[in-house]
């Protein structure tokens, strides 16, 4: 009899001991001490998703988008004015010894030369790097240039015509009948900068030819395959637009395809902000991204495995959005997948970057999980017992 005592109290020992002596990791928590929270529980409301609120969802997609604010209003009337550390080429007909050498190389610093016809067959490279060019006229810093016989001239906010015509009125009294032509043979002093996932991220000079939104975007080499171009990022004068390149490209919406300007930033970004998580009773929790800036909860639950058959509430499919910016107050939606237009209305329903998509715990699930649970306790009492007897 005292053998048999002793066998349980050793077995309750081993059982109540069993958390430091079982294999795997555990936590510690002795040295933890959590603060009660006194602070109320929060109620959250919860909007049914019905066919109303499909439609107002539909009329909320339309609202106007701010747009950025632009010099020119069409094309046509871009023009280029000269500006700081462009180089000019001055042709005065029938007086070579005022015209730039057409046939001379120029420095585009350290140990790179290229003719002038090289520089204007392409105006749109990166800005060039590298001093003065011996052959041309670098436009000053102070926005002038220094021409024989016309002496300083300030070049910078005039177009290539209104600096040809001074120039040619200037040579007036010294040559008959002047016939000048002005060129950029460089830009360098305006540019845009192209960031992010693009395959070739850097500067882009402004030339004359006007520079857009997917002007920029080709001319660096497009984008990388993990490229968001629904939220592509245009900071101008200190504020963030955000424009969708996809419209202009897939559904020919041109006020997306903006004109570009001096100083420019473009950021084109991962899809690291429109990701959608898909959690609870599902066959494969996980997380996936908008498919041209576009997922409805048909699609997210599709991507998962679908629900589970045995586990899942139908009831419970929750959207929860808002979390980032307020995550006290989130928007929390609810989907009865029972009813008949269910099917119709998770087809229709279109999630927001970062939503979360969580499918309910049925009842008979949770109680099955209890019971896994609780019966190994039960069995290892009942066996402790049958040894104490």
């Amino acid at each position: 009899m005292l053998r048999k005592k002793l066998t349980v109290v050793l077995a309750l020992s081993a059982f109540v001991s069993a958390c430091s002596t079982a294999p795997g990791n555990y936590l510690d928590t002795s040295r933890l001490h959590e603060e009660p929270s006194n602070q109320p529980k929060q109620q959250l409301t919860v909007h049914l998703i019905d066919s109303q609120l499909v439609m107002q969802q539909a009329q909320g997609a339309a609202t106007p988008q701010v747009m950025p604010p632009s010099r020119y209003q069409d094309a046509a009337n871009y023009t280029y004015h000269i500006a700081p550390q462009d180089i000019l080429g001055v042709t005065v007909f029938d007086h070579p010894e005022l015209t730039t050498p057409q046939g001379s190389t120029f420095s585009a610093g350290g140990n790179t030369t290229q003719t002038v016809g090289q520089a204007l067959s392409q105006p749109y490279t990166s800005a060039l790097p590298g001093q003065a060019d011996p052959y041309g006229q670098t436009v000053a810093a102070d926005g002038t240039i220094y021409f024989p016989f016309v002496g300083r001239v300030r070049a910078a906010g005039k177009t290539p015509s209104q600096l040809r015509d001074q120039l040619a009125s200037g040579l007036a009294p010294y040559v008959k009948n002047p016939q000048v032509d002005v060129r950029v043979l460089a830009y360098r002093s305006q540019k845009v900068q192209v960031t992010g996932d693009v395959k070739t991220p850097g500067p882009l000079a402004m030339s004359d030819v006007p520079l857009t939104l997917v002007d920029a975007i080709t001319r660096s080499g497009g984008t990388t395959d993990n490229a968001d171009i629904n939220r592509v990022r245009l900071t101008r004068g200190g504020k963030l637009y955000v424009l969708d390149a996809d419209r202009m490209l897939d559904g020919g919406d041109a006020s997306q395809n903006v004109m570009l300007q001096d100083g420019d930033v473009i950021n084109i970004p991962d899809r690291t902000d429109s990701r959608i998580f898909v959690m609870g009773e599902v066959k494969t929790p996980t997380q996936t991204s908008l498919i041209r800036g576009k997922l409805t909860i048909a699609d997210a639950l599709t991507q998962a495995g679908g629900i589970l058959d045995t586990d899942a509430n139908p009831r419970q499919v929750f959207v929860m959005r808002g979390m980032k910016d307020n995550p006290t107050q989130p928007d929390i939606y609810r989907l009865d997948m029972t009813q008949p237009d269910a099917i119709m209305l998770s087809s229709q329903f279109q999630l927001k970057p970062l939503d979360v998509v969580y499918v309910g715990t049925a009842a008979s699930a949770t109680f099955n999980r209890v019971l896994q649970q609780v019966l190994p306790t039960i069995q290892t009492v009942f066996y402790l017992k049958q040894i104490a007897k």
